[in-house]
């Protein structure tokens, strides 16, 4: 059934989207018109969505294979997330956190602190991810100026890693693409080799204990390098997003943990993909055994049915800020808002009456395993990830490992398989901010039927892409 609407203006919503709407990450000129002489598509517009199903403006159903955007946890239509929203809107719709509280920030900040690892109890809340990661930095220059090391503002992350948009959080991010626009940036930030083993010096590719001490040790040589006295965080992400799921080698994370003891830096575990269930626990940092300073969250905090984020720093980190006249002079205007904390309250009740994090734990190897029977494809050279969040990695020569080139990259992933995956009823990400990759990351309510089914549907389109090739 065909349920286009139509704008009072008369205009078509796609029309209306193309003329108006700046959409994110997007290029436009696949939008404009064909008299233009390109060949136009119209606007996806998705207007509705049920469990891990999503549902265009005509009637036609995907699968999520993206959960929005690494988001929607509990799955599309929860009316018990509509209703909270509803309510708390009707009680108190907004009341700011600058020197004042209310109940609904109380409670989630308590209930989050009640779930993390060691000593992190601060929750300071902001509106998104990217905003959670300028908030942690900016921490971390103002804490080593309280305690008396002033030069310490630097920070270091991995290349190809994805932080966030604002000044600050992009400093951090790995992408040259991402950042070149925009340079300069906010200076001090460096960048370490990543932990994709399947790209690794050839002596450690089989041998991910030894790959993960390299890779580790990269970040103490990098400290010395810049200077101990100068260096903050480090920040990382616990599964990286950029490249296609980077899980961390056995002991990465714990020689991470030595090195930032041993120089006095602080380690943010950027959670906001990886926290609420998205590897199976709570936060991430716990799956691999690693206690942060600061872990950084938000999309599946609310599983998107309302913005929100948070920064949680640990009981030495505030210790500074209960003394005399310090404080921290940052924030945001809807940080910590009444109808996304109220939201937050009932995911959170959601993971626990459905047991969602044990769900991902018991099925994510059979996930793991479903997709990896895609290896036997000539352009699938790995299957790599963690919980339910996985990339699969595309090659041009799989006994090589020999990447496509640009050229091809584009053809490929921009000139078939975006369209393709989602003609073929899945919505997930075909990306290249590193080597081609399909990302899957959908909502922590499907089991293995759902597998086979979203592996079915990529089988069938990476055939394809072969022969386009």
């Amino acid at each position: 059934m065909n349920t286009t609407p139509v704008l009072p203006s008369g205009a078509s919503y796609s029309d209306a989207a193309r003329d108006h709407l700046w959409m994110h990450f997007t290029r436009h000129s696949t939008f404009e018109d064909a008299a233009s002489g390109g060949l136009a598509q119209s606007v996806p517009i998705i207007t509705r969505g049920k469990g891990h199903l999503i549902y265009d403006d005509k009637g036609r159903e995907y699968i999520d294979g993206l959960a929005g955007l690494f988001v929607v946890q509990v799955g599309h239509g929860r009316e018990e997330l509509a209703q909270a929203a509803a309510a708390q809107a009707r009680e108190l719709a907004f009341f700011p956190l600058w020197s004042y509280a209310h109940p609904r920030a109380i409670e989630l900040a308590d209930r989050i602190a009640a779930n993390t690892p060691g000593d992190l109890n601060r929750v300071f809340f902001t509106t998104g991810g990217g905003e959670a990661v300028e908030t942690a930095w900016k921490l971390a220059k103002q804490y080593f100026k309280l305690t008396g090391k002033p030069t310490k503002h630097k920070v270091i992350s991995r290349a190809i890693s994805y932080h966030g948009t604002p000044q600050g959080a992009l400093a951090i991010t790995g992408i040259p693409g991402a950042r070149a626009p925009f340079e300069p940036l906010v200076p001090g930030a460096f960048k370490v080799p990543n932990t994709n083993q399947y790209r690794a010096p050839e002596h450690l590719r089989d041998d991910p204990e030894a790959f993960g001490l390299w890779a580790a040790d990269r970040i103490a040589e990098a400290i010395e390098f810049e200077g101990p006295d100068t260096v903050a965080a480090v920040f990382l992400e616990p599964v990286q997003n950029s490249g296609g799921c980077f899980p961390p080698p056995p002991g990465y994370f714990q020689r991470v943990r030595e090195i930032c003891d041993q120089y006095d830096v602080l380690l943010v575990s950027d959670e906001v993909i990886c926290a609420f269930g998205r590897i199976g626990g709570m936060f991430a940092c716990e799956d691999f055994g690693y206690i942060p300073d600061i872990i950084t969250c938000a999309k599946g905090l609310t599983s998107g049915y309302s913005p929100i984020g948070a920064m949680i720093a640990s009981d030495r980190l505030f210790e500074p800020f209960k003394k005399g006249m310090n404080y921290f002079p940052h924030g945001y205007t809807f940080g910590g808002h009444p109808v996304s904390a109220a939201v937050a309250m009932a995911n959170l009740d959601i993971f626990e009456r459905e047991g969602l994090n044990q769900h991902v734990r018991d099925n994510a190897p059979v996930f793991k395993s479903t997709l990896e029977t895609l290896l036997d494809l000539p352009i699938v050279g790995d299957v790599r990830g963690a919980g339910y969040f996985y990339g699969i990695e595309l090659v041009k020569d799989k006994t090589t490992r020999e990447t496509f080139n640009d050229d091809e990259a584009e053809r490929l992933l921009r000139g078939f398989l975006s369209k393709a995956l989602f003609d073929a009823g899945l919505y997930c990400r075909a990306d290249d901010r590193g080597d081609p990759v399909v990302q899957l990351a959908p909502p922590l309510t499907i089991g293995p039927a759902e597998f086979t089914d979203i592996t079915g549907r990529l089988r069938s389109v990476l055939v394809e892409a072969q022969k386009v090739l």
